[in-house]
This record gives C-alpha cells, structure tokens and sequence, in this order.
C-alpha cells in the first residue's frame, strides 16, 4: 500500500490486521513492523547545518560516491561504525576512526577490530569526542540533488522507507511527493549538479575534536 498509514494494529478471531488511516482493514497471518531508525545525534550547537552537506548516518553506495577520494571520520566504537569504516576504506584516501572508550575490544567483534587493524587507510584515535563543527555551507541546489537522488534510487529499486531514511523524511507521504518520474531533462540536471558542487563540496568546515580522560 503505498502512501498509506497504519493506524492500529488489530487481533480479531484469532488472525492480526492492520487498520489503515482511512478506515480499512488488512488481514494477515504474520506482521513485519519495519519502520526505519532512529540514529543517535551528537549533542552538538549545530548539527543540523552540515547534515546532508557532509555529515551522514550511512556507509551505502551514495556516501562512497559523495566521499571517493576524501578524508572522512567515522564515529562510534561498535559494529555498525567498524562496517561502516572497512566500506568507505575501499574508495575513501583515509578514514578516521574516532571512539570515546580507551579500546574497540569490548564494544565491537574481534573480526571486524582485525579488519580495521589490517586496513592501512584507517587510522582509530580512542578516548576521542567530536566538540564542535565549524564552518559554513557553501554551494547551492542540495534540496533539488538529494531528491533528484531520492527518484533516482526508487527507480533503481531501492526501498521506499530507505529513500525516506536518506531524504530524512517524516513519513512515507512526504516521500512520495518527491518521488516523481525522473525526465531526460531532469537526469541532465542532476548530472550538471553532481559536476558542478561534489568535486569542491557543498560545505567548507572542519571538526574540532579533544582528548577524553583515561
């Protein structure tokens, strides 16, 4: 169902149902409640400036696009950030690893921490917190591209609650709105973005960052 929402989840003679926004109601034998994530923020003035101009809470195909031949810094000392530190470490000129703990040993898999150590391009700084962000956006067109992009991806067959995810949507409605048919002269558009602000960015900023305590 596409565009619809779920209002209550209902158990009536022993089968589950989904009650829709406008009243209907779907039967099932089985439900899979995949409603995206909820990704941690650090508690930092202002985030919400560079997020989608430099500052990402994914490690998928788009991001080793936007930061091939870059140098990035991965936060978090768990698996999800050593995944996300041996993927962009394949297309990336070096990844920096930064975790607030002394060691990855007791909050990541010993195969992953090999991993990192057999990667010469990762380098891990513990005891290490990110305190500020500073700079300023610069470029223009990041709403039109990042849609432009979001189209792009459903007609690649990405999933929809993915796109909603990456376009940092509310809801599956306001996604949908964006996801229109992509023209030849839209496709041409977005090309002349990507040339014209990735290679220099779209924000000029810098991370300061301190040493924790032992």
């Amino acid at each position: 169902m596409i565009a619809k929402g779920a209002a209550e989840l209902v158990c009536e003679h022993n089968a589950y149902g989904v009650r829709l926004d406008d009243s209907a109601t779907i039967p099932a034998r089985t439900l899979v409640i995949a409603n995206g994530a909820r990704y941690h923020r650090p508690s930092l003035a202002n985030l919400g400036q560079f997020e989608g101009a430099g500052v990402y809470y994914n490690a998928t195909f788009m991001e080793t696009q936007l930061c091939d031949g870059d140098e990035v810094i991965v936060v978090g000392g768990a698996n999800s950030a050593g995944q996300a530190a041996v993927f962009l470490a394949q297309t990336v000129r070096h990844v920096h690893l930064l975790v607030r703990s002394s060691s990855l040993s007791a909050s990541m898999s010993r195969y992953l921490i090999r991993r990192i150590e057999e990667t010469p391009t990762i380098q891990i700084k513990t005891r290490t917190e990110i305190v500020a962000f500073e700079g300023t956006v610069t470029g223009v067109g990041w709403h039109t591209f990042r849609h432009t992009v979001g189209t792009m991806l459903a007609e690649m067959g990405e999933h929809q609650l993915t796109i909603r995810d990456y376009l940092r949507h509310s809801n599956l409605h306001v996604t949908n709105k964006y996801l229109q048919a992509t023209s030849k002269t839209k496709r041409l558009a977005h090309d002349k973005l990507v040339d014209a602000f990735l290679p220099a960015g779209f924000a000029t900023w810098s991370i300061r960052f301190r040493q924790r305590g032992a």
